[in-house]
């Protein structure tokens, strides 16, 4: 699996379990929600992924986008 693939593997992750911790927990979740929202469309324009070189040191094969 590349970069690219597992940075939106957990973004999405993320914004599933925020969503379901909003509903069943607290509403502030979803705060954290559209904090991985804004970081995914900022890596669009930018290309700047944190999470994408934290995998790249790790050795992880990079994408197209990363």
């Amino acid at each position: 699996m590349t970069i690219d693939r597992m940075v939106l593997a957990f973004a999405g992750l993320f914004i599933l379990l925020s969503v379901l911790l909003a509903v069943y927990h607290d509403l502030r979740w979803l705060w954290f929600t559209g904090f991985v929202g804004a970081n995914l469309l900022q890596s669009a324009f930018t290309g700047f992924c944190p999470l994408a070189m934290i995998l790249k040191k790790l050795g992880r094969k990079p994408g197209a986008a990363f």
